[in-house]
């Protein structure tokens, strides 16, 4: 076979890529860093993409696990998967200096947690165990106050009192379908069961699975660009398997294209999480370059011009 001369047919995800939170986070480091000078330190990976934490790092970004490894008097960022009360408390206590990067639809599921349990219910929130963004929920309200449900099967056996009154809330990266299917469960079980206002998994998340979903039952193969800590593209993964493309994989950068798993497929889905930069993907299309004569059809289901104002101490200093 000729490589060279081969057809492959690239479907791209519109929209992939970058959401407005991620933006806005990527945005507060560097800015602090111009306002204040290096190092600033960020507790946990800003967002999920080890190119973008090392693109930082090289600015003087110092990623650390835990607030006791920030030295005193320095300035350290939230990372935009929002962060337990028990963080800016211990962060004050000390006397650092800190900016929340806490995606705003994040803080908006906070804030909901907070009113529910104010009204005296009990909160039940879908998540993934373990995840920056559910710790940080549920470590807005004392321990015994939110119960975390991961799967149907959690649902149906979710333990509670009959005469509970009961709120549920989700994470903002998790699968449409598959949270519409745990809310199914437990609204059978419990009707009287309040939710969200608006749906608290986020807009870039919804519009990214839809793409996924729009072009994956046309593809042999799908790649999402995306760290495997990445709550959002492993669900990205998922959706393009469940809509009907069995050869569907992470990937992180061009480097990880597995050619010999590709083999045979002439028509290739690509997405990315909303953590992934662009030229990632452009990385990736230009691997399949160097190998095929390749087309690209961009495959677009919404529009996108959300922006999320800048903290206070940061608005000024682009």
């Amino acid at each position: 076979m000729d490589e060279a001369t081969d057809q492959i047919e690239i479907l791209l995800a519109a929209p992939r890529g970058f959401c407005a939170g991620v933006d806005r986070a990527i945005q507060i480091v560097e800015l602090a860093l111009q306002r204040f000078g290096a190092p600033i330190y960020v507790r946990h990976e800003i967002v999920h993409n080890r190119f973008v934490v090392e693109g930082l790092e090289r600015k003087g970004a110092v990623f650390v696990d835990e607030l006791d490894e920030v030295p005193d008097d320095a300035l350290v960022i939230f990372s935009a998967h929002g962060v337990p009360k028990s963080v800016p408390a211990e962060a004050s206590r000390r006397g650092l200096r800190f900016i929340d990067a806490t995606c705003p639809l994040v803080s908006k599921v906070h804030r909901e947690a907070e009113r529910h349990q104010a009204q005296g219910r009990h909160i039940v929130m879908i998540g993934h165990a373990g995840h920056p963004e559910a710790i940080g929920i549920m470590g807005q309200l004392p321990d015994g106050d939110i119960t975390l449900v991961e799967t149907t099967a959690d649902a149906a056996a979710l333990a509670l009192p009959d005469d509970a009154s009961l709120a549920y809330i989700t994470q903002t990266t998790l699968s449409v379908d598959e949270t519409a299917d745990v809310v199914d469960i437990l609204r059978q079980r419990f009707p009287e069961m309040v939710g969200p206002h608006k749906e608290d998994i986020c807009y870039a998340t919804t519009n990214r699975q839809q793409a996924v979903k729009a072009i994956a039952p046309r593809c042999d193969a799908f790649l999402v660009i995306g760290a495997p800590n990445s709550s959002n593209s492993l669900r990205l993964v998922e959706v393009a398997r469940h809509a009907g493309c069995a050869r569907a994989m992470l990937v992180q950068r061009a480097a990880d294209l597995d050619w010999t798993a590709l083999a045979g497929a002439r028509r290739i889905g690509i997405s990315a999480g909303a953590s992934a930069p662009e030229v990632l993907v452009d990385e990736v299309i230009e691997a399949f370059r160097n190998r095929f004569s390749v087309r690209v059809e961009t495959v677009r289901v919404a529009e996108e011009n959300v922006e999320f104002k800048l903290p206070r101490e940061l608005r000024g200093a682009d």
